[in-house]
C-alpha cells in the first residue's frame, strides 16, 4: 500500500516495496517490466501482449525491400521530454506570479503589513493545496498550476523583503544557490555517484522528518515564547540547519530524478509526468527557501 503522508507520498514510494525499482531493473525491448518492484506493472503480465496491432504487417513486405524492421509505435506514456515540459510550465507559473508580486506588492514602511498578510495567506492557501494534489491518487494540472501561482506570490513577497530590507542580492544569490545545487545533484546522480536506494530512501526520510519536527518545535516556541524560540534559525546555529536543510533539498533532488528514471523505464502514464513536476517544484522551492533563510542569517550577523 503506498502511503498516505502527504509529505512522503511521492509517486514510486511503496509502503510495502519501498521505491520503484529498487533491486529491479527494466527489460529490454519495451517498457513491460517485472511486476515486482514496478508500481505500473499489470499483475497478469502484459495486456498488450495479445494487441494485433502490436505487429507491423508490412514488417516481412519492408524486409523485402531492404528498409530496417520498425518497432511499434508506444503511446501515452511519460517520457523526459513530457517531464521537462510540465515542470516548465509549473515554474514558469511561479515564477510570473513570484515577479508580479514584487512589483505590485510594496515592502516599504507604510505597505509591509499588507503585502507580508497577502503573502502568508498565499502560502496557506499554497499548503493546502499542496496538500490536497498529495492525496489525490491522479495527478490534477489545474491544481498544481494553481498551487504553483498561490506560491509564487508567496516568494515574491518573501524574497522583496528579504532584499530590500535585510540582505541586498539575496533573491538572485537564492535563485543562483538553487540552480547550482540542482545541476550538481543531476550531475553526481548521472554519473552515478549518488545511488538512490532503500538505505537512502529510508535515511532522507528519517532526517527530514526529524528536521521538520525540530522546526515546528521552533516555531511554536517562537509563536507563544517570542524571540528566535529554540534559536535553531538564528545565530550559528540557524546557519548549521539551514545547511542541514540545504543537504535535504539535495537529497530529495535524488529521489526526484530517480521517480522520473523509474517512471520512464516503467512505462508510467503521461499524467504522471504532472507529479513528478508537482516533487521537483515542492524541492525547489524548499531549497530556494533555505538559501533565502542561511543569507538571512548570514547578513543580519554581519
Amino acid at each position: 500500500m503506498r502511503s498516505r503522508n502527504p509529505v512522503f507520498s511521492r509517486r514510486g514510494f511503496s509502503r510495502d516495496n519501498g521505491y520503484a525499482g529498487f533491486n529491479t531493473a527494466p527489460q529490454a525491448g519495451g517498457p513491460a517490466v517485472a511486476t515486482q518492484g514496478n508500481p505500473y506493472a499489470q499483475p497478469t503480465g502484459d495486456p498488450y501482449a495479445q494487441n494485433p496491432y502490436a505487429q507491423n504487417p508490412y514488417a516481412q513486405q519492408d524486409l523485402q525491400y531492404g528498409a530496417p524492421p520498425q518497432a511499434p509505435a508506444t503511446t501515452g506514456r511519460m517520457t523526459i521530454d513530457d517531464v521537462v515540459l510540465r515542470t516548465a510550465s509549473t515554474l514558469g507559473v511561479l515564477i510570473l506570479t513570484a515577479a508580479l508580486s514584487w512589483a505590485l506588492l510594496p515592502v516599504d514602511d507604510a505597505n509591509i503589513s499588507r503585502s507580508y498578510g497577502i503573502g502568508i495567506g498565499a502560502a496557506l492557501i499554497g499548503m493546502v493545496l499542496a496538500f490536497v494534489q498529495s492525496f489525490k491518487r491522479k495527478a490534477s494540472p489545474a491544481l498544481i498550476l494553481t498551487y504553483a501561482a498561490f506560491e509564487g506570490v508567496f516568494l515574491g513577497v518573501v524574497s522583496n523583503i528579504v532584499d530590500n530590507r535585510i540582505a541586498d542580492g539575496a533573491a538572485m544569490q537564492a535563485v543562483i544557490g538553487t540552480m547550482a545545487v540542482f545541476a550538481g545533484v543531476l550531475i553526481a546522480y548521472k554519473a552515478g555517484w549518488i545511488r538512490v536506494n532503500r538505505r537512502f530512501y529510508g535515511f532522507v526520510m528519517a532526517a527530514a522528518l526529524g528536521f521538520i519536527l525540530l522546526m515546528t518545535v521552533n516555531l511554536l516556541f517562537a509563536v507563544f515564547g517570542g524571540g528566535d524560540g529554540l534559536g535553531f534559525r538564528s545565530g550559528a546555529l540557524g546557519v548549521v540547519f539551514g545547511v542541514i536543510g540545504i543537504i535535504l533539498g539535495a537529497c530529495f533532488l535524488a529521489l526526484d530524478f530517480k521517480q522520473v528514471e523509474d517512471g520512464v523505464a516503467y512505462g508510467a502514464p503521461r499524467e504522471e509526468a504532472w507529479l513528478a513536476a508537482f516533487g521537483l517544484t515542492l524541492t525547489l522551492v524548499w531549497i530556494y527557501l533555505e538559501f533565502l533563510r542561511l543569507i538571512s542569517i548570514l547578513n543580519s550577523n554581519d
